[in-house]
């Protein structure tokens, strides 16, 4: 007789891998959100105090050696209510975090100002405070950047405008460090169509460039003049100056004179110079209040 056939051996039992679960309800990898987006590093005391004095929710994360523990502790508390990380950390740490062995003992990370449009109509509004205005076509050096905006600060100027022109600089963590805490005082604007911009500005107000220039004129005659317009001092590339375009846009040039040794100054001390004879103590008043 033939042999029944051998029984089968059960197929082992299937498991269902679980459903995924949805986007929202995964776990998330531990990450930084600076992985994510470009947070800017502010070092130093009087530069981290500007930013909790006048933005304070810019600020994401606190770094701070034991030497001013005591100084930050307001920070570290309005940090706390916001649910956002600080921390005390050794020097070589502290100098990694700022990328530099230079940062004063505290570093924030912070959520870089985005740097608006200049809309030639609100100028008109801004003539009401009589202030003057700065503008950069073509600063090319963030450090010059940060200086010329330390010493904008300083004396009250309230607005900075920067030029589409390809070399100029914007803020950035190199500018925000030589700053100290200015770019934390100015409303800062990007102006397209640069020479454009600028002519329209010449109906509100006196618009004045900068120039190695026989024509030039002393900086004496950044005086108000007599038809009430206030001035709009106009600086331009370390290397190459203001572009013809840009001084055929203006109302007149000034030259600082000097002893003839040395052609110029570099454009940081340049607009030093002219800021502070711009500076009235009506407007060192104006900023004071602000």
């Amino acid at each position: 007789m033939p042999k029944p056939p051998a029984p089968r051996k059960p197929a082992p039992a299937r498991t269902r891998r679980p459903a995924a679960a949805p986007p929202s309800q995964r776990p998330h990898a531990p990450h930084h959100a600076e992985e994510h987006r470009k947070l800017f590093r502010v070092a130093g005391l009087a530069a981290v105090s500007a930013l909790f004095e006048r933005e304070p929710e810019r600020v994401e994360r606190l770094f701070f050696d034991e030497r001013l523990k005591d100084a930050v502790g307001a920070f570290c508390q309005r940090l706390a209510r916001a649910r956002r990380p600080y921390r005390m950390v050794e020097g070589d740490e502290l100098a990694r975090v700022a990328g530099t062995p230079m940062h004063g003992g505290v570093v924030a990370l912070i959520e870089p100002r985005p740097v608006p449009a200049f809309d030639p109509e609100a100028a008109r509004r801004w003539v009401a405070d009589k202030r003057p205005l700065l503008i950069l076509d073509g600063v090319g050096n963030p450090h010059n950047l940060g200086a010329i905006v330390r010493t904008a600060a300083f004396f009250g100027f309230p607005r900075l405008i920067l030029s589409d022109h390809p070399a100029q600089a914007l803020p950035s963590e190199a500018g925000y460090r030589v700053a100290e805490g200015g770019f934390e005082w100015l409303e800062v604007y990007r102006a397209e169509r640069f020479a454009t911009a600028l002519k329209r500005l010449k109906g509100v107000y006196r618009v004045v460039g900068t120039a190695l220039s026989p024509h030039a004129r002393p900086p004496a005659a950044l005086a108000p003049g007599k038809d009430g317009r206030p001035v709009a001092l106009v600086l331009g590339n370390e290397e190459e100056g203001l572009p013809p375009a840009t001084l055929a846009a203006c109302d007149e040039v000034v030259m600082i004179p000097g002893a003839g040794r040395v052609q110029s100054l570099n454009v940081a001390a340049t607009a030093a110079i002219l800021i502070h004879a711009l500076a009235s103590p009506e407007s060192l008043r104006l900023s004071a209040d602000t």
